[in-house]
């Protein structure tokens, strides 16, 4: 592969991190808002978000059969053609039913995208630079988290309408679309005669990793999407200061993974998921129980650097269970982390109704326990080792 050419895949995928990102990490800031404009309640709003989240759990199951038939290139050539079509319906069409439709084709999008640029990354770098390379890919993810609940809030504050946000998110999809035009992408063939090569063993340290990423998404994302909610209701800041919380978290997020990026490669994967989960678990339950906003900022700052790399441990091991990269085992553990952020509102929002806010946070602490405790068990049976 030319180098140029494994350049611009490289920035693709970093681009799909950052796209995907920026549609999941605003919804906790802007559902109050739309909200308002569609004249309902706010967890009417959060379970419509769960059309998002299936969306993309549908896009990452199928891409691996519609790869088949359907190049990556012309996939995301397809996808902006329809994100401008959904972001032109936001704007225009003010109906609940078609709202939902929107944000359902969103997370097809998004969940195609994410699944491309995480395929590219396990395929054109060796196990050796894998983990670093997934983790600085991720970190986009984490910088569009950054960013963009801060611009979101600051749009809000100043009643700019929620759905502008939607039409920053779109130029974002339109470099992708730009760098696609001229990238030549790797070859049907060439996925296929990798996977002719692996010989997967489907013992229980695939389940166990599956759940990994199931578990950690559905609680990180359970923690986090609430946030806005709980800073601005219950410990009574306004809502750039919320959303500011959030930007401390995925700063931090950022930040850790260029850390790990480095450390991880001297350390056992397995051990250091073992580390990070327990940590994570424990900056979790200070934040709980803490109300002032000043240690609030820096316990979540901390929670966002030690959690940073679990999930891209988990994809990285997955890849580890076998010589090469199966794209099969690399989509089964995406579709588990998507089927969390699936489940976010759909667990959460009951929980919210009838508990309050503080049923959310714990409910995504008992998650974190349990995916540090998985962590310890995935010692036994992982495969890792003998595939570096």
């Amino acid at each position: 592969m030319k180098k140029n050419n494994k350049i611009k895949l490289t920035i693709i995928s970093f681009l799909s991190y950052y796209f995907t990102g920026s549609t999941i990490t605003i919804t906790g800031i802007m559902i109050r808002s739309i909200a308002e404009y569609f004249h309902t309640s706010i967890i009417n709003i959060s379970n419509i978000f769960t059309f998002f989240n299936s969306g993309m759990l549908c896009a990452i199951l199928f891409n691996s059969w519609i790869t088949n038939f359907i190049t990556f290139k012309k996939q995301i050539i397809i996808g902006f053609i329809l994100i401008i079509l959904s972001i032109t319906n936001l704007i225009y069409v003010n109906n609940l039913t078609i709202f939902s439709i929107n944000i359902f084709t969103l997370g097809i999008i998004s969940g195609t995208i994410i699944s491309i640029g995480t395929f590219l990354i396990t395929s054109i770098y060796t196990s050796k630079t894998r983990t670093s390379k997934l983790l600085i890919t991720d970190s986009f993810f984490s910088m569009s988290g950054i960013l963009f609940p801060i611009v979101a809030s600051n749009l809000l504050s100043k009643h700019i309408p929620w759905y502008s946000i939607y039409i920053i998110i779109g130029i974002i999809y339109f470099i992708i679309f730009c760098l696609t035009i001229n990238t030549k992408f790797p070859t049907i063939q060439d996925k296929l005669k990798n996977n002719n090569h692996n010989n997967i063993q489907w013992n229980i340290n695939i389940p166990i990793l599956c759940c990994l990423a199931l578990f950690y998404i559905l609680g990180q994302l359970g923690f986090i999407s609430w946030i806005p909610e709980y800073a601005t209701q219950t410990i009574g800041v306004n809502i750039q200061r919320a959303g500011k919380l959030v930007s401390y978290f995925w700063m931090s997020y950022m930040l850790g993974m260029w850390f790990f990026s480095y450390i991880l490669k001297s350390f056992d994967l397995q051990k250091s998921l073992l580390y990070l989960t327990g940590l994570s678990t424990i900056c979790m339950y200070t934040f709980i129980i803490n109300q002032k906003i000043k240690i609030l900022n820096i316990i979540i700052s901390i929670l966002g650097f030690v959690s940073s790399a679990i999930y891209t441990i988990i994809i990285t091991l997955t890849s580890l269970q076998t010589k090469k990269t199966s794209q099969k085992l690399i989509n089964l553990i995406l579709i588990s982390g998507t089927t969390g952020t699936l489940l976010t509102f759909l667990i959460t929002s009951p929980i919210v109704h009838k508990i309050g806010i503080i049923g959310a946070l714990i409910t995504s602490n008992i998650l974190y326990l349990i995916t540090f405790i998985l962590s310890w068990i995935l010692g036994f049976v992982s495969q890792h080792k003998k595939n570096i």
